[in-house]
């Protein structure tokens, strides 16, 4: 019975990796065969997974023998941790693995919005109406971002924001005031009320946990100035979507972003789907070539040297371009 199993797509050479060190099970449709699962999971040492596979009670009781769990990717509202720890069972994120690429993607997020869906017609002009007045754009330049949450990621947003002219300004309890990080923004606000307020563009970047879900409330966007912008790329259930989808049907919100939605994938029918200035992904924001690349070697490394009884690392694969 193989000692890694991997639920979810990999890059080919991490599977390589701990393959060449473990033997190992790779199948990315395991997180929908939950009984194929099961049945490797009686002798696994190390399992390795998205943000799909559910890394709940159920599944460790039936992974007597597991001692750590590879997350290929950053949050980890789909794993126990508790349990995990309880467990003895350690939980090894891809960390720094992705955070440029997602800021990358908010860029290209704020942009799109900004100039109003005329990234979006292709169909109309290959057909030839040419709707050249219809795109209500605005320059980026002079505009006002918010960041909900100022980590790794939230960081590098806003130096990528800043060198397009954009004013600055983050939200995070948990960085202290006197944290030399908050030299990468124009203004720390104390509490979300004054973050919103004061912001044209909100980016989201906290985890999905008991405090934070519909932190962003019909309240909250209410609080927006008029025809602001939005982007989720964090977790789908911290944005209220009925609320979202109201304030664009009303005019009140320019646009939005949707990478992650509260329940994925969207099922047919949605209350998203037709929603005027909503702009929405299958979750991708961290997913590149290179990104997928760096987050497979380092977790493969990491679960390798942890069942080796070795300490994980954050340095090697990391450096891989």
């Amino acid at each position: 019975m193989p000692a890694v199993v991997i639920t979810e797509f990999m890059d080919q050479d991490g599977v390589d990796l701990i393959a060449a060190r473990h033997e190992t099970v790779y199948d990315p449709d395991l997180v929908d065969r939950p009984a194929a699962l099961d049945a490797l999971l009686a002798d696994c040492r190390g399992l390795i997974v998205r943000n799909r596979t559910q890394v709940r009670p159920t599944l460790l009781a039936r992974a007597p023998h597991l001692k750590t769990v590879g997350r290929l990717g950053v949050g980890l509202d789909n794993i126990d941790l508790p349990a995990c720890g309880a467990a003895g069972i350690s939980v090894l994120p891809a960390t720094g693995t992705n955070d440029e690429t997602v800021a990358e993607f908010v860029m290209g997020a704020l942009l799109s919005l900004t100039r109003g869906g005329a990234f979006q017609a292709t169909a109309d002009v290959a057909a030839g109406t040419w709707p050249r007045t219809r795109f209500k754009a605005r320059d980026a330049k002079g505009l006002r971002l918010g960041l909900i949450g100022f980590g790794a990621i939230a960081r590098q947003v806003a130096k990528r924001a800043k060198a397009f002219g954009i004013a600055v300004s983050a939200y995070d309890p948990f960085v202290p005031e006197g944290d030399p990080a908050w030299a990468q923004a124009d203004r720390r606000c104390a509490d979300v009320e004054s973050l919103m307020a004061g912001s044209d563009i909100l980016s989201i970047h906290v985890p999905l946990t008991d405090q934070t879900r519909h932190l962003v409330d019909a309240a909250a966007l209410a609080r927006l100035p008029a025809g602001a912008y939005l982007i989720n790329t964090a977790r789908g259930g911290i944005v209220d979507e009925h609320a979202l989808v109201a304030a664009l049907k009303s005019g009140a919100l320019g646009g939005a972003m949707l990478d992650v939605m509260e329940t994925e994938p969207v099922a047919a029918g949605s209350h998203l789907a037709g929603v005027p200035n909503l702009l929405l992904s299958p979750h991708i924001a961290g997913i590149t070539k290179d990104a997928v690349l760096r987050a497979s070697l380092l977790v493969a490394d990491n679960v390798a040297r942890v069942l080796e009884g070795g300490a994980p690392t954050v340095a090697d694969a990391a450096k891989v371009r």
